[in-house]
């Protein structure tokens, strides 16, 4: 295994990690484009634990939404997928530390050194897949509410939480792909053996001689 690939993806998704846990508190997952006046609010925003208002002011107020039962399908969907996804991203991130060549971990046994990495690019990818369905999913409420016509509730367009989400699915994803890689690549480099000329193929000049006596005779030399 590339020991600068492994960095490379530790990195990757160590900041997916990051972004994953920043974007699920984040309070701007959905942004409404009221403009108001003193007295009406002017802006209005939601994520997946709450909705939030502010005025021109900029007095905030927030609540938490009240059952998580009444919620619509694809809100509880979606928090289900983030918090797997963080769940993933910390197994993704243990294993990769101690399946690389530089952690004295799994001592000096590389083949399972390389097979914990790879592991932890398997869980590097099921936390991209999750964040990006998740957000994915989420964006796809937001527009099709946006476009539709007759739709009488509030519309909303796409907030930072989204775009943050989506860019630590994306690192999530080339982390992973990078350590699943250079697994590949480790074994093929070392699934070559040097040649070793077998025992029972040297002659000695001797026996060769008597082998070329006993077929032509003594006649043939002179």
């Amino acid at each position: 295994m590339d020991p600068i690939l492994e960095v490379v993806a530790l990195i990757l998704g160590f900041l997916s990690w990051i972004m994953v846990g920043v974007a699920i508190p984040n309070r701007y997952w959905k942004v409404s484009t009221i403009d108001g006046t003193v007295i009406t609010t002017s802006t209005i925003y939601e994520n997946l634990w709450m909705s939030c208002a502010t005025d021109s002011t900029g007095v905030h107020n927030c609540r938490e939404f009240p059952s998580m039962l009444a919620l619509s399908g694809y809100i509880q969907a979606s928090r289900a997928l983030m918090i797997a996804a963080v769940v993933s991203g910390s197994f993704g991130v243990v294993c990769t530390l101690i399946g690389m060549q530089c952690s004295k971990a799994a001592g000096d046994n590389y083949v399972l050194k390389g097979r914990i990495a790879g592991t932890g690019g398997v869980f590097f990818l099921l936390q991209g897949l999750c964040t990006m369905v998740s957000a994915s999913w989420y964006a796809f409420n937001i527009t099709q509410d946006f476009f539709n016509p007759i739709y009488p509730g509030q519309k909303y367009e796409i907030g930072e939480g989204l775009y943050m989400s989506w860019a630590s699915g994306t690192l999530a994803i080339c982390g992973g792909a990078c350590l699943m890689f250079s697994c590949k690549f480790g074994t093929e480099e070392k699934s070559g053996y040097p040649y070793q000329p077998s025992r029972g193929t040297v002659y000695s000049a001797s026996a060769s001689r008597k082998d070329v006596q006993s077929t032509y005779g003594r006649n043939a030399y002179v």
